[in-house]
């Protein structure tokens, strides 16, 4: 069973154009530019730091989560082989082997969701990690643009080719740098991913809304006779 945890801890994505060539200096066409968004935040410094520090602030879970690991791994491992070898048996009980497999995949399912609540806080401090920097992404997008006279930047991931005149990656990361240069770690108590937020302010709309609108309702319902 594999341990996952802030979706891997995203390893860092490498941007395409790292170190400015000459060729990158002016555009082939003026005005168009192609760029990666998701590679940029993750080549931000911010978000560098943060990988490096997050392992160390969240050790204990990170331990604890390896620790129940193992005792699911040891567990399971008698059942598996027990499994294993009543498959061998010249006239194996299919019922029985069917509620070994069934007892085995409830133990492995339980332990992923176990070791995943967990290291639900590296979840949650990676995210506020990536809002943080994506937050100032859009401004640092429009500083390159205008220093680099651009009025149209395509996604890099949309474009099946382009040459390397055109990529404004190490552009915005630069920017990225200048307006983020480090993020906080560890989110508010309380803290939901955008997201989750946007969810429950809906939500309580369309709540606030019924509520307001069930009296208007009943005023309009017609008395009985």
């Amino acid at each position: 069973m594999k341990i996952r945890f802030a979706a891997a801890l995203l390893a860092g994505i490498a941007l395409a154009s790292v170190a400015p060539t000459a060729a990158s200096a002016q555009a082939v066409v003026s005005g168009i530019a192609i760029a990666n968004p998701s590679a940029v935040v993750q080549a931000s410094a911010a978000f560098t730091v943060a990988q490096q520090q997050r392992p160390v602030t969240y050790k204990p879970q990170i331990d604890q989560a390896n620790v129940r690991k193992g005792q699911i791994e040891a567990q399971l491992r008698p059942l598996i082989t027990k499994l294993e070898t009543d498959a061998k048996a010249a006239a194996p009980n299919r019922a029985a082997l069917q509620q070994q497999y069934e007892q085995i995949q409830q133990i492995q399912q339980a332990g992923e969701a176990e070791i995943q609540k967990i290291l639900e806080p590296l979840n949650l401090s990676q995210q506020y990690v990536l809002e943080q920097i994506s937050d100032k992404l859009d401004t640092a997008t429009q500083a390159a643009m205008d220093k680099k006279k651009i009025t149209v930047v395509l996604d890099s991931q949309s474009v099946i080719k382009a040459g390397q005149a055109y990529n404004l990656n190490q552009d915005i990361l630069a920017e990225l740098n200048k307006l983020i240069p480090s993020a906080a770690l560890v989110p508010p108590a309380g803290w939901l991913p955008r997201a989750q937020r946007e969810q429950q302010a809906q939500a309580a709309a369309q709540q606030a809304a019924a509520a307001a609108a069930a009296p208007a309702a009943a005023k309009k319902a017609p008395e009985g006779r």
